[in-house]
């Protein structure tokens, strides 16, 4: 399994236009086949602070999610309303049964 965190730091004036397209590719993310989990979050104390914390069976499934037309849309309608480059940390971890 490989998890995922993209930090993401949004314009203050863009908080909510940045929050539609977060919707936009959080549902179909989630249907993926590929996808265990998927959501986004904003820091509570630092509103415009996100995070995507993501869970993919392999890095086959975060190819198939790269190509999809709701991470491509997402991809590009964010490209205006950041602060500063996105910030992506992945993970590769095993599960202890």
């Amino acid at each position: 399994m490989i998890i995922i965190h993209a930090f993401i730091n949004v314009k203050s004036e863009q908080r909510k236009e940045f929050l539609e397209l977060a919707k936009q590719v959080t549902a179909p993310s989630q249907a993926e086949e590929g996808n265990i989990s998927y959501y986004c979050y904003e820091d509570p104390e630092q509103n415009g602070n996100f995070v995507f914390v993501e869970k993919w069976k392999d890095q086959t499934a975060i190819k198939q999610h790269e190509e999809t037309s709701h991470f491509k849309k997402f991809f590009v309608g964010i490209e205006g309303l950041l602060r500063e480059p996105a910030r992506v940390e992945l993970y590769e971890v095993s599960e202890k049964h």
